[in-house]
């Protein structure tokens, strides 16, 4: 039955007094305030973002010293931030694909570990597990001269995780750690608290992202794996090339929401000091006082980085769908 002229007019007003309402409680929250900063002497703005900072940061991507300004601690702070969400999304997706698969599979063993890892990472809050990789790194792991050589040339002690990279002197070649002293010399060193982050978060999520996995491969019609083992395909050759790329489309949704779960979770990482956004933001208002303006800048800024995340992913979904048709 269409619905009459002056019933859209009622729905329209009803709305527009709803908005007008919340509008005006809004205003008058934010006068309110900024009315209270101002007789306690509280300066408000974002100017101070523009001022020396005059502290340091431990972990820069980018060239940082305690006399650049505010703005440019948060810029560390963001990159930092990016940084061990771009590697934890990574790696949490391919142990998380293992995990998985391991869960679904025919050995007994193997499913049923599967299952102990998925079930005990899940239930353990991730700060504890924060708390516990750190403690780790930073107690349970000898010294430089004792550490542990996890693969050849890959060494973890309480200094963090030492490992080769490329390198070009005079030709590229592998630059391999090795003890010089009381220290590793040469390769890549991640400290103690980003690798405890790094590691926290991948296996963590890793262990949601399985039951995603295990979810889209038994979401694919079993009719799809007897065709492929009636064309002569084994199990690995069907998972990879027709159990896989069905389940992809039931994966990926799911799958944004951890993605901006682990960047979010990412701020837990000034529990253990490694400096993140969060971590540099909560020293920021700490010396400026601007605590108002610092919250919702950060908010603003994890607001960008979750919906950043949907569209990306969203957009390789919508491409995906297009091949495929």
């Amino acid at each position: 039955m269409p619905v009459s002229w002056a019933a859209r007019l009622r729905v329209l007003l009803l709305q527009a007094l709803v908005l007008g309402a919340v509008l005006g409680l809004a205003a008058y929250l934010v006068n309110n305030t900024l009315d209270n900063l101002a007789r306690q002497g509280i300066a408000t703005g974002f100017s101070y973002l523009g001022r020396q900072a005059s502290f340091a940061i431990g972990e820069t991507l980018i060239s940082y010293s305690a006399a650049d300004s505010y703005g440019r601690a948060l810029l560390v702070g963001l990159l930092n931030t990016i940084e061990i969400a771009v590697l934890g999304c990574v790696f949490a997706s391919v142990l998380g694909l293992v995990i998985g698969i391991a869960r679904l599979s025919s050995n007994w063993l193997i499913r049923n570990l599967a299952a102990i890892y998925i079930e005990a990472l899940r239930n353990v809050p991730l700060l504890l597990q924060l708390f516990l990789w750190w403690d780790v790194l930073r107690i349970a792991a000898p010294g430089p001269r004792q550490a542990w050589e996890i693969l050849p040339g890959v060494f973890v002690s309480n200094r963090g995780l030492v490992f080769p990279v490329l390198s070009w002197s005079g030709g590229l070649h592998w630059d391999v750690p090795h003890l010089a002293g009381f220290n590793f010399a040469g390769g890549h060193t991640v400290t103690p608290e980003f690798a405890a982050l790094l590691v926290g978060l991948v296996v963590y999520t890793a262990a949601f992202i399985a039951e995603i996995v295990r979810a889209g491969i038994e979401g694919v019609p079993r009719g799809q794996s007897e065709a492929a083992a009636a064309l002569g395909l084994r199990r690995w050759p069907a998972l990879r090339h027709v159990i896989l790329p069905q389940a992809r489309r039931i994966i990926l949704p799911p799958l944004i929401g951890e993605y901006q779960a682990l960047t979010k979770n990412s701020s837990l990482a000034v529990a253990i000091g490694f400096p993140d956004l969060m971590s540099v933001t909560n020293t920021t208002l700490n010396q400026t006082g601007q605590a108002i303006e610092a919250i919702a800048l950060m908010m603003a800024i994890y607001l960008v980085l979750s919906l950043a995340i949907a569209g990306a992913l969203n957009w390789v979904n919508a491409r995906t769908r297009l091949v495929e048709r």
